[in-house]
């Protein structure tokens, strides 16, 4: 499994602000890398700082051995980059099949007849070829959870960010979304997940990273991690931390 990215000695500030503190990490390609941490810990700034939305204050960024550190987020995207956002925001009144398109034309590089069938793909295997021509702010939150996957997926990413994909969905909707992360994982993506809910971190992810407070605190396998005490005191809590081991065990999800 050769590198497909890596940070060195990442840092952000906002004013006196630390957000991230030397963050060093390698991601190699094929991994699914779960991303905790408590909230505030620094994970949304680490995708933003790697997609281009914020600037490194100091380090570098390398994705497949090019120097991204101060690209824009849509060079970044063209390099293979892309992401699902925490808050899902589509375009209201445009149509299911018009917002996949948009993403779908950015990548089929102007060819419309190409951005059509990619949309169309994508929608399928989210789930929402019935639904391709409803406004999408028809959509229920899980709906457009899946359009927001869609939208990413239609970019043809090399490395996939989905930022809290589970967040509000009830165990019905996690399951279906962990089928759909492992379908995109066994495609060859490589996937960071950033996720609160950790029958899915320690299902779904070969390798998870801590942050706290912007550190880097911990990087293992999933069993590692929720046994790790820096982890289970700065995050999981003792009682949580043995839930989500048996719940893991157990199938369920919460």
């Amino acid at each position: 499994m050769g590198e497909l990215l890596r940070l060195e000695s990442v840092s952000r500030r906002f004013g006196g602000l630390q957000a991230l503190a030397d963050v060093s990490l390698s991601i190699g390609t094929g991994e699914v890398l779960g991303l905790i941490g408590p909230n505030g810990a620094g994970k949304t700034t680490l995708v933003n700082v790697i997609t281009g939305v914020h600037r490194a204050s100091a380090g570098r960024v390398l994705f497949e051995g090019r120097d991204i550190t101060r690209l824009r987020p849509y060079r970044t995207a063209r390099v293979g980059l892309a992401r699902t956002f925490q808050v899902v925001q589509p375009f209201p009144e445009l149509s299911v099949l018009d917002n996949v398109r948009a993403a779908a034309l950015f990548s089929a590089g102007g060819s419309m007849r190409e951005a059509q069938r990619v949309a169309e793909e994508k929608l399928a295997f989210a789930g929402l070829s019935d639904m391709m021509a409803l406004p999408a702010a028809n959509l229920t939150l899980a709906m457009r959870k899946r359009l927001e996957l869609a939208k990413a997926l239609a970019m043809h990413p090399k490395l996939l960010f989905l930022d809290e994909v589970n967040a509000g969905l009830n165990s019905a909707e996690v399951e279906q979304a962990m089928a759909l992360i492992r379908q995109i994982a066994g495609s060859g993506v490589t996937i960071v997940l950033i996720e609160h809910l950790m029958k899915v971190v320690l299902s779904v992810s070969s390798r998870v990273v801590v942050l706290h407070n912007g550190a880097l605190i911990a990087d293992g396998a999933p069993a590692e991690i929720v046994a790790d005490p820096q982890v289970v005191e700065a995050y999981l809590g003792k009682r949580y931390a043995q839930r989500a081991v048996e719940a893991a065990q157990s199938g369920t999800t919460r």
